[in-house]
């Protein structure tokens, strides 16, 4: 999903973050920045609350995280295009949690389903949503390559 997320920023002129805790490609291009944080659980997560404001749009996988932007008033989007708002991330992180306890516990719980072109399509039809709304403002996309697309 980046390489859309980059096409997508590149045709708005919004910047795009790639924050990570290692060293990552990314494309030379004047609008995306990569951000190399400390190694350590969740600092590219703090970094990115830290840094997010309202306008900008945050696109992971990672539901606390996508929580945490949410609460701050962030746009958060997963890499399958969908939204987190007020109205779903409750159950949302509920049914994460849920899962990560069965999964402890030893229980087969599966996966997600593989990513495929839907979903590609999704996403860029919810970041093109997106930006289009937020761009009278500032907005930037910072992208946490967290997701195996």
């Amino acid at each position: 999903m980046k390489a859309e997320t980059y096409r997508v920023a590149e045709r708005y002129r919004v910047p795009v973050f790639v924050v990570s805790n290692s060293m990552i490609a990314i494309p030379d291009a004047p609008l995306v920045q990569r951000v190399v944080v400390e190694a350590g659980p969740d600092v590219a997560d703090d970094w990115i609350v830290e840094q997010a404001v309202p306008g900008d749009i945050v696109v992971t996988a990672d539901v606390p995280l996508a929580a945490r932007c949410v609460k701050k008033n962030v746009a958060a989007l997963s890499p399958t295009g969908r939204r987190f708002d007020d109205d779903s991330i409750g159950m949302t992180l509920a049914v994460r949690n849920l899962m990560t306890d069965l999964r402890s516990a030893g229980a087969v719980t599966g996966g997600p389903k593989p990513f495929g072109p839907k979903d590609r399509s999704a996403f860029l039809g919810a970041l093109d949503t997106l930006v289009v709304r937020l761009r009278k403002e500032k907005a930037r996309t910072v992208v946490r390559p967290d997701w195996n697309a």
